[in-house]
């Protein structure tokens, strides 16, 4: 069946559908109606087969418990072999609501109160919101940027901390969410041969795997055996398919000793399963969905290119990097001198458009905004255009900084 929903140009109205990106300003205390590039999910339809398989769901009329099993999975596992030549066993999967529920899982499962666990930022933020909510030690190994500005791994920081924190979890973020990295087979080897070495279980967050451009994305679990025994791949058909809203996640953990103590976290804490939308959405674009994610992964690579030219030439002081993965860009306002109140207010205030701040991701973000490109290309380029408008006269008036 031929897919419906490529015109990615479309500009869709999510406002007034309880859409967080659009209708909750009131919420978070800014002002309304600001144009959304903050929440990381797109402003697309989602594939066509994800809509008529829901409308073969509700129109049945009957929402019970459900199990799609088999079938289930090995949509999945089909789809991991075909995109990241990752091989798993049905018995490795653990189904979960989404991958924060299973990072608060693992911390619960891996740590005891009070513990450290490592990440890296700057970082999406609920990586230090499950750490500290659930009551342990937050130890950041930052990264580092070249003079160019792409992040990389602070190795020798890395082992340090390793060594002085000796924290017994590290949570990968790979892709990386803010800053656009596709780790290379040599940043992850290295990585995974130092938590080997100091007794370090690692969780990798790849709910980004399928939206990169720099390079293939590799599965951690996938470059040694040994690595596959001490990992918990975390992945998603969320941001690939843009089905955040149905809370379907699933979690690969080869290892029955990590496995079984992750499933006895998960069912302590009540939840049992997927809903019966989840299920059925996330079979069907795994099975029929890849006409839809070529032509997304196409046009995101073009915002993409969009945005960096536009920042890097008709924004003074304002700068970015190319992402290699993600619809994200990590924008660098740093040389206008502003505090990141300041830049916030020039932003909603005058351009009219909403961010997320840097500081939501660790002290190494502040001087940042992470910009969402996941939306009409149209629409972006309005975004950009306001942007470069407001701080130009920000800058041609001397905007004071807070205090």
């Amino acid at each position: 069946m031929s897919e419906k929903n490529l015109n990615f140009d479309s500009l869709i109205d999510r406002r007034g559908t309880s859409c967080i990106k659009y209708d909750s300003a009131a919420q978070f205390g800014v002002p309304e109606g600001l144009m959304g590039f903050w929440v990381a999910d797109m402003d697309f339809k989602s594939p066509s087969c994800a809509q008529e398989v829901l409308h073969e769901v509700v129109d049945h009329g009957v929402f019970g418990y459900t199990d799609e099993g088999d079938a289930y999975f090995n949509a999945v596992a089909d789809w991991m072999k075909a995109r990241h030549n990752y091989e798993v066993t049905r018995e490795q999967l653990v189904k979960t609501p989404g991958v924060v529920f299973a990072l608060a899982h693992c911390v619960r499962a891996f740590t005891e109160p009070g513990a450290p666990v490592l990440i890296q930022q700057p970082v999406y933020p609920p990586f230090e919101g499950v750490i500290r909510a659930n009551r342990r030690e937050l130890v950041s190994s930052d990264l580092i940027q070249d003079a160019s500005g792409v992040y990389h791994i602070d190795f020798d920081d890395f082992e340090r901390k390793l060594i002085e924190k000796r924290p017994r979890l590290f949570i990968l973020c790979s892709p990386h969410n803010p800053v656009g990295r596709v780790w290379t087979r040599d940043e992850l080897t290295r990585l995974g041969d130092l938590c080997l070495k100091y007794g370090v279980t690692i969780v990798a967050d790849e709910i980004h795997h399928d939206i990169v451009f720099a390079r293939e994305h590799t599965v951690f679990a996938t470059l040694r055996p040994e690595f596959a025994e001490n990992c918990i791949t975390c992945t998603a058909p969320s941001k690939t398919f843009n089905i955040a809203g149905l809370q379907a996640s699933n979690i690969f953990i080869p290892n029955k000793k990590l496995r079984d103590a992750f499933r006895a976290e998960v069912e302590a804490s009540g939840v049992d399963g997927l809903n019966q939308l989840g299920q059925a959405a996330t079979r069907a674009v795994y099975e029929r969905g890849g006409e839809w994610y070529e032509a997304m992964l196409k046009y995101i690579a073009g915002n993409i290119e969009l945005a960096v030219d536009f920042i890097n030439n008709e924004i003074p002081s304002v700068s970015t990097v190319k992402s290699e993965g993600t619809y994200l860009l990590w924008v660098d306002f740093r040389k206008t001198g502003w505090d990141e109140k300041t830049v916030e207010r020039v932003l909603q205030r005058d351009a009219g458009v909403w961010l997320n701040n840097g500081s939501q991701f660790g002290a190494p973000g502040l001087g940042f905004q992470r910009m969402n490109l996941g939306c009409s290309r149209d629409y972006l380029m309005q975004g950009l255009e306001r942007i470069r408008d407001a701080v130009r006269a920000a800058l041609g008036r001397d905007v004071p900084t807070d205090d």
